[in-house]
Order: structure tokens, then C-alpha cells, then sequence
């Protein structure tokens, strides 16, 4: 439990709430979706940042929170809810949930510090899954750089548990740079493919479908692509 509220902390110093709030508004040019998932939710709090970043117009969402355990609390479907956004919780495998043949569309998935858990082989699987069931994707990864290594070994001066602290370097070892993500999207179809660093310490990726008219799909219960 204090390992999930040094990640909160640690999604605050990375400003990655900020990041993806900003490049869904861009996917979509300002115009709000209707359909949006997180792979790898945990307990929700991060996508709540980002729709509280959101609220003044995108109010009236559908929102699926994709996680192993179920661990979003009441007090966050609330403030979710009072945004206007309505939340689905879903405790499942990823691969296996976006494997279903009746798995919906959503118009944006949004991974968070999720990525970096697979290996190159099992992240193109990953990719592969997802670039059919969204129009964009959004993932904020760790930057694997000798400034982010240095940031992870520094997390004990604001707080952070031995436990936090472990990961954190783990997981910058683990993260991206360059185009390395770009290099295991699916070929097949028509993407516009974008990757940077941001900020210190943060590697972004995003995935639309090529045209620039990344819009709603509809209900995500019966949205078709």
C-alpha cells in the first residue's frame, strides 16, 4: 500500500498525468471521445488525474480501468463519477481480455509505466492486440537514461520505501528511449507513429490511425472499427 502511494508520487514528479492529458487533447483536437481504456489501471488514481485535468470539457466519458487485481476504490468511481465520467473496473489479463473476440474499440487505450514489464517479444504481442482494438494509444514509459537512473537512486529524499526505490531503478533499467517502441508496432495499417522524451525523465509514445480524424467511436460495447 505505501509502494502505490510512492507511485503516486512518483507519476506527480514525472508529470505524466500532464503528459497524456495533453496528448489526448491533440489526438482528438480539443473534440472529447466517448471511449477510453487503461491498461494496467492499478487503482485508478492515475486515471482520475488525468480526468480532473480534463473536466472543464470532456465530461462525459466511458472509462475501462484493466488491471490483474482489483484494486479501484469506491472513493475513486466517485470522484470519477462526479467528473461525469463513468467507470468500469475490469480484473483481468490484458492479453487475454484484448484477445476476446468480443473485446470493444475503444477510442484512446492509455498505458502508464506498464510497458516496460514485457519483453521485446511479449510487447509486440502486446502492440499487435492493442492496434486492434484502438484508434490512438498513449503510453508514458520510463526513459532509459543515465539522468533517469540517477533521479531513481535519489526517490528515498522524498519519501520513497526501500521497496519504491528498488523498482525505480529497475524499471528505468527496463524502460525506452529512441524509437525503440515504434520498432515493435504492427506494420500492417496505416499509423502516424510519434516518440520522444518528456520532461527528466519520462519516455512518451503515441499511435494513431493515419489521417489526423482520431474521433469517437461510439458506445465501446459496440463500437466496430
Amino acid at each position: 500500500m505505501r509502494s502505490r502511494r510512492d507511485l503516486r508520487r512518483i507519476n506527480a514528479l514525472m508529470m505524466n498525468g500532464t503528459l497524456v492529458a495533453r496528448e489526448l487533447r491533440r489526438a482528438f483536437h480539443g473534440n472529447p471521445p466517448q471511449a477510453i481504456m487503461e491498461i494496467g489501471a492499478g487503482d485508478g488514481t492515475f486515471m482520475l488525474r488525468v480526468a480532473e485535468k480534463l473536466a472543464s470539457r470532456w465530461r462525459a466519458m466511458d472509462v475501462v480501468l484493466l488491471d490483474r487485481q482489483s484494486l479501484v476504490s469506491p472513493a475513486t468511481r466517485q470522484r470519477l463519477g462526479s467528473i461525469g465520467w463513468k467507470t468500469q473496473a475490469v480484473a483481468a489479463d490484458v492479453f487475454a481480455w484484448l484477445a476476446q473476440p468480443a473485446a470493444p474499440i475503444f477510442d484512446a487505450i492509455v498505458a502508464n509505466l506498464f510497458l516496460h514489464h514485457f519483453d521485446a517479444a511479449r510487447l509486440a504481442a502486446l502492440l499487435a492486440l492493442i492496434a486492434k482494438r484502438t484508434q490512438v494509444l498513449i503510453a508514458c514509459e520510463p526513459r532509459r537514461s543515465g539522468r533517469a537512473l540517477l533521479g531513481s537512486h535519489l526517490l528515498g529524499a522524498v519519501g520513497c520505501n526501500d521497496v519504491s526505490r528498488h523498482d525505480a531503478v529497475v524499471s528505468v533499467r527496463a524502460g525506452f528511449r529512441n524509437q525503440e517502441l515504434s520498432g515493435l508496432w504492427p506494420t500492417s495499417g496505416a499509423w502516424a507513429l510519434r516518440e520522444h522524451a518528456h520532461g527528466l525523465f519520462s519516455h512518451c509514445f503515441v499511435a494513431a490511425r493515419a489521417g489526423g480524424n482520431a474521433g469517437p467511436t461510439g458506445n465501446a460495447e459496440h463500437a466496430v472499427l
